[in-house]
Formats: C-alpha cells, sequence, structure tokens
C-alpha cells in the first residue's frame, strides 16, 4: 500500500472562524489587574497600547467562535492551508512503534507561524486609521512577520529586536529591513525604559521582556501609533489556532487521532496554536489527549516558575497578568532559542498549567541541538533552535512509546540565520552563558541588581514593581 506523506487542504477548507479556548475552560483565566487602579481590566484600558477589536478578542471570555474577517483570510491564502506531514524517516531512525506527524509552517513567506496574527493585528489597525505600529521580536520571526503584514497593509513599522539575537541572526534584519521595518538593538538608547536598563547594565545582552518595554513606550509617545504582540496575549494565541483547527481536518484525512500534542514553549502562541483546537475535545470528555509544552531549560517558567501577578515586560509598562513567571527582571541565558527567551508565560496557558490540563517539561540546549540534528539528517529540514526543543520532547516519548500512538507536533521553517546555531553545534564549541536552575538547597547566587524605577508613561501610571502573589 502507498504511503502517505503530506496532507493539504484545499483552500475552501482554510478556517473561517478562529477557535476562542477562553470561553470553554473549565475555569476562566483570572484577570489582568490595571497597575495603577488595582481593579481587573477593562478593554478599553487597553485602547491606548492595542487596536480596539484586538482589545476586546483579548477579554472575551464568552464566544467560543470568532469570525475571520475575509480580508484577513484572503491573505491567508497566500499560504494557508500548511501541510501535515507524516515523518516515516525519523519514526524508522527511533525504532518507534509511534507515529510522528508534524504540521510545517514553513510555507509561510516569513517561514514561521507568526504571519497567522501579524496579519490580523495589521489588519485591525488600519481599519482602525492607524498609521505607525510598533513590536519587539526575539529570534526575529515575528519582527519579520509584522514588518511583512504592515507593508500589506501600508502601515510603518519599528521592531525593537532582541540584542543578542539581532547579533546573532543579523539576516533576520535584513529581512524586516527589505519590507521598510526600522530595526532597533533592544536595550537601546532610544527609550527611556532602554536608557534605565542599560545605565544600571551596560552590557545587558536584552531580552523579550525588555524589548516589549521599548515597543510599547515607542507606541505611547508615537502619534496615531499601537503597538502589536506576537506571543503571550490572548489574542495572539486566538489567530493561531487556524493551526490546529487545520491540523485536526488533516488527521482526519489521515485516519488517526493524536494521543499527545507537542510544541515548543515562549509565551504561548505556537503551543496554543496547535493545541487549543484539540483540548476542547478533552473538556468535554471526548478524548484524552496529552499536551506537553517543551521550554528551554535556561528559561523554565512552567517547570520552575511561580503562578503570580507580574508584568509581562521589564519595566513595568504591561498590566499585571496572573501568570508562571520566573519575575519580570529575570535576565535570560544568551540561548541560541531567542524566541524562547521570556521570563512569563500567557495566562491561557498558566491557567491551564494550574488546573493540571496540560504539561511542560525543560529541554537542555544540547539536547535541542542533537534533537534537531536527527530530525534534519531524517526528515531533511533544518529546525529553527526554537522548534528543536519540541524534536527533543517527541523523541523522548516516542522512544518511551510501547505501543501504537500518535504524537503530532509543530514545526518551523528553517532559514539561513538559523545555521550559526547548528555550526557552533557541529563545531562542538563549548557552551557559554548557558545559565542552569540552581538545586533546591544550593546557596543562592548574588542578585543582580534590576533596572531603577520608572516613571511609566500613560496609561500606566508608576506602580509597586514587584510580583503580587495569587
Amino acid at each position: 500500500m502507498e504511503k502517505t506523506k503530506r496532507y493539504i487542504l484545499p483552500e475552501d477548507r482554510i478556517p473561517r472562524r478562529w477557535y476562542n479556548i477562553q470561553a470553554e475552560m473549565p475555569n476562566k483565566p483570572m484577570p489582568p489587574i490595571h497597575p495603577a487602579t488595582k481593579q481587573p481590566l477593562k478593554a478599553e484600558d487597553l485602547y491606548p497600547i492595542f487596536a480596539e477589536e484586538l482589545c476586546r478578542q483579548e477579554l472575551n471570555q464568552t464566544d467560543a467562535w470568532i469570525d475571520i474577517p475575509e480580508e484577513v483570510r484572503e491573505k491567508y491564502k497566500f499560504y494557508r492551508s500548511t501541510p501535515l506531514v507524516r515523518a516515516y524517516a525519523l519514526e524508522e531512525a527511533l525504532g518507534t512503534p509511534a507515529h510522528i506527524y508534524f504540521k510545517n509552517e514553513s510555507v509561510s513567506p516569513m517561514g514561521s507561524h507568526k504571519l497567522n496574527s501579524a496579519i490580523p493585528q495589521a489588519y485591525y489597525c488600519k481599519k482602525e486609521g492607524v498609521e505607525n505600529v510598533t513590536t519587539e521580536t526575539g529570534a526575529g520571526q515575528w519582527g519579520a512577520s509584522l514588518a511583512y503584514a504592515a507593508k500589506m497593509f501600508d502601515l510603518n513599522a519599528a521592531v525593537y529586536q532582541v540584542k543578542i539575537s539581532y547579533e546573532q541572526k543579523p539576516y533576520r534584519k535584513s529581512i524586516m529591513q527589505t519590507f521598510g521595518a526600522q530595526v532597533t538593538p533592544s536595550p537601546s538608547m532610544s527609550t527611556r525604559a532602554g536608557k534605565n536598563i542599560l545605565t544600571v547594565c551596560p552590557n545587558h545582552q536584552g531580552s523579550l521582556g525588555t524589548a516589549i518595554s521599548e515597543a510599547v513606550e515607542l507606541a505611547q509617545t508615537t502619534p496615531n501609533c499601537k503597538y502589536t504582540l506576537g506571543s503571550v496575549m490572548s489574542h495572539v494565541s486566538l489567530h493561531q489556532t487556524v493551526i490546529g483547527l487545520e491540523a485536526e481536518e488533516q488527521m482526519k484525512m489521515a485516519g488517526e487521532y493524536p494521543d499527545i500534542v507537542i510544541a515548543c514553549f515562549g509565551g504561548g502562541s505556537n503551543f496554543g496554536g496547535i493545541a487549543f483546537p484539540f483540548m476542547r475535545h478533552n473538556f468535554t470528555g471526548e478524548r484524552h489527549t496529552r499536551f506537553i509544552a517543551a521550554e528551554p531549560a535556561s528559561c523554565p517558567k512552567l517547570t520552575r516558575g511561580k503562578f503570580q501577578y507580574d508584568f509581562g515586560d521589564e519595566a513595568g509598562y504591561t498590566p499585571l497578568l496572573p501568570m508562571f513567571t520566573l519575575g519580570h527582571n529575570f535576565r535570560p541565558a544568551n540561548i541560541h532559542a531567542g524566541g524562547l527567551r521570556y521570563h512569563g508565560a500567557g495566562v491561557i496557558v498558566s491557567q491551564l498549567i494550574k488546573d493540571g490540563l496540560m504539561e511542560a517539561v525543560d529541554i537542555p540546549q544540547l539536547e535541542s541541538f542533537e534533537a534537531g540534528m536527527l530530525f534534519a539528517q531524517t526528515e531533511g529540514i533544518i529546525p529553527a533552535p526554537e522548534s528543536c526543543h519540541a524534536i527533543a520532547a517527541t523523541i523522548r516519548e516516542a522512544k518511551k512509546c510501547k505501543e501504537t500512538g500518535e504524537v503530532l507536533r509543530q514545526v518551523h521553517r528553517r532559514r539561513p540565520p538559523e545555521l550559526r546555531s547548528h555550526r557552533r553545534r557541529n563545531r562542538r564549541q563549548p557552551r557559554r552563558n548557558q545559565r542552569q536552575v540552581r538545586p533546591q538547597g544550593a546557596a543562592p547566587r548574588p542578585q543582580r541588581p534590576g533596572p531603577p524605577p520608572v516613571v511609566h508613561p500613560q496609561p500606566w501610571p508608576a506602580t509597586a514593581t514587584a510580583a503580587r502573589p495569587v
């Protein structure tokens, strides 16, 4: 019998609605808190920062399905649907009875899943009459996607890229600039938040929390400008559910249903996109799928963090979010997976972890690269460092599989800028700057000083910057 390698949906079966998991969760996420009033956030509190429709989507806990605007769906047709692929060669190399599938978002023009949210965010900004957008980016996938989407809708884009990734992945900057974006390494001297951080630590290599602070500040001080975000927030995960909704239909084409769904985890958009549509069947008792988020061992907010209210950025410009966090002043190690170097988890995933409805594992950097090398050698795709974490977690589960099962995993596009990471692994250079979590009972290391208090721009007046326990 001939084997089918790829499953692709026709254009007319591209999803017409996003799935809003908040409406069907057994326990709704706790509300974000306005840092000045200490009251639950209302949609209008976010209007100065985000496009208004995005604010309403962010706090929507009643509508399980939200229509995708036809203009957005037409843009999705540039690259969707993306193929669901059976990893036969990887299965053979592992000698596993598990059936391993991956959702290959590489056919996106920007090479990752990030465009799924960049397009609607740019669309809603344009519809509102906005002319300028700002954002942050780690490895550069989100920044490139936002730059491309902004050009689609004739918007000006400014991107703050985490400094260590800006230096490690220079071609990402070139991609963003190709679509007209202004790219600045973060922390920088162009914002008050960046200046404060560099004053305390001149050699600060940056983090997503730092870049968020700068992008939010620029949005609030630039006329007719809105901030856009590539992960963490609930409306971003909402847009990404096109991935899982497609995958669900493609698994039907394959005649199977996943026992385990695995994705890498930074802030939650990648994981939510593939997992949330399948998770709704667990809520009803129809299915009993396991969901595993794979995060870096050097930035383990889900496996080692605390569930508490904390800021989403380093300077404290965002609302207080109920999340698993390492603290908004946490300084991540300079690992190659720049898209996973974030201190906290989105509120939806945090609640799901708290309720025991999903799992998390932390993956050491070396193990992730070894997994990525095996995947490249068997499936012919060189994965990004972020995706390597999901591959490593998949390999762990496949090796444990003692009877036939299905493992569904998502993988991003491999682009030349990522090859530097694999080249270093091949040369077996010593790993530097990879922070390891201290074992319990060990003497604590001296704490580095955090940035000095800042005077927050509106709408968030200055408040205490300590995380608030739940």
